[in-house]
């Protein structure tokens, strides 16, 4: 798990970085479906941890000559009635600051009245959070120091949206143990729907075996909907449908993972509906594990992501496969399953990445892409899902 002191830490260091700047991080609002589950926006649990407080808010303001209020927590009113239906909240006191590593928590009606306060102290507004496409609505963050400069003359809006993302892209010693044990979690759903599958079972009841897997190993569900594609559904980047039945002779894609304290996993397979590769899967299937191999092996600081695709492509490409790896080696990992980590650069020491090179053949039904979870180390890599089979004996082995 992540301990309180981190979201300090983590907190800290936006602050100094702001450099004087003010910004808020948004938590987001809930729908209020019944059917949807509500999860904060991730720059504002990274912050603080807090996953059960739609509409919360932190301010940052670095200069307040109050040391506690440099970061204030924004909470909606408790309402008795709501907290029937939505599950009970704390009041604010000593347990809630104590439980949330922040001294100072108000309510979201108090915000105007400190805003007021904080811009005529301090004219230069940071956002902090993503921005939007030109045909999008403004980030929440623009809207509200928007309304606030046309209040109050001489304030200035500052594009400061890579600051968090940059901190997400390392990842803590205790980060990399979480998304160790989303990984661990993943690797019992995947054994056990190796061991489960065979012609004639349907796609879906492959991932309800690997999302069984994940609940009993520990883990609170997936980090994103699973595909299950077997035959032609292999060739499928994003298949989502997962209601076909399975085909002797064919190949299944699988690509999935657990989720844990928010952490996710993101692994792909590719394995035989009768455990056994054919000719021409075992040969196309080798160049993709060549491929994936040789990009893991070049892990370290300093490299990108794209010199590791072109490390891969070279090997597919080679083999005479080029047109036919359509998408790029990999993306981050960590609170997302394509974590946001500021523009494309080196790799730092504590990132956490995915390597997935495939071959896509639709005429011949065959799909094949191969994905593990690589935390770069101090002189290289760490394979944290090496212990999932991958090689065409081991699972064939375990399939047997």
């Amino acid at each position: 798990m992540i301990f309180p002191k981190e979201y300090v830490a983590r907190r800290a260091r936006v602050l100094k970085a702001l450099k004087g700047m003010v910004g808020v991080v948004f938590a987001g609002e809930s729908t209020g479906e019944l059917e949807a589950t509500w999860r904060p926006h991730p720059h504002f649990e990274y912050l603080t941890g807090i996953t059960n407080e739609p509409g919360a808010m932190v301010l940052f303001d670095p200069e307040n000559p109050i040391s506690t209020r440099r970061e204030m927590l924004f909470l909606t009113s408790r309402d008795p009635e709501i907290e029937q239906w939505d599950g009970l909240r704390k009041s604010i006191g000593s347990e809630l600051r104590q439980e949330i590593g922040m001294h100072s928590i108000f309510r979201t009606r108090s915000l105007p009245m400190i805003l007021s306060e904080v811009a005529k102290r301090t004219k230069e507004f940071a956002v902090l959070m993503p921005t939007a496409g030109i045909k999008q609505p403004p980030s929440q963050d623009i809207s509200l120091w928007n309304e606030v400069a046309n209040r109050i003359p001489g304030c200035s809006v500052i594009d400061k949206s890579d600051l968090i993302p940059q901190l997400r892209n390392v990842k803590s010693p205790d980060e990399i143990k979480v998304i160790q044990k989303a990984v661990d979690c993943t690797a019992v759903g995947f054994a056990n729907a190796m061991q489960f599958l065979r012609a004639g079972v349907n796609e879906y009841q492959v991932q309800a075996t690997l999302e069984y897997g994940y609940a009993m190993a520990g883990g609170r569900g997936s980090a994103f909907p699973p595909i299950v594609g077997g035959g032609l559904n292999s060739t499928v980047l994003h298949y989502k449908e997962n209601n076909q039945t399975l085909v002797d002779g064919d190949l299944v894609c699988i690509d999935s993972g657990a989720r844990f304290s928010s952490y996710g996993a993101d692994i792909s397979r590719t394995v035989p509906v009768n455990g056994r590769f054919t000719s021409r899967q075992k040969e196309i299937y080798s160049i993709v594990l060549k491929a994936e191999e040789a990009a893991i092996k070049s892990v370290k600081p300093g490299v990108t992501l794209a010199d590791l695709d072109a490390i891969a492509r070279q090997i597919i490409t080679k083999a005479g496969y080029g047109d036919y790896f359509i998408h790029s080696i990999g993306h981050h990992l960590g609170l997302e399953t394509h974590d946001s980590c500021g523009p494309p650069g080196p790799l730092k020491k504590g990132a956490v990445i995915t390597i997935e090179p495939g071959i896509y053949l639709p005429d011949e039904a065959i799909g094949i892409r191969i994905e593990d979870d690589i935390a770069v180390t101090a002189s290289g890599y760490q394979n944290l899902s090496k212990a999932i089979p991958k090689s065409i004996s081991a699972i064939e082995k375990v399939m047997a």
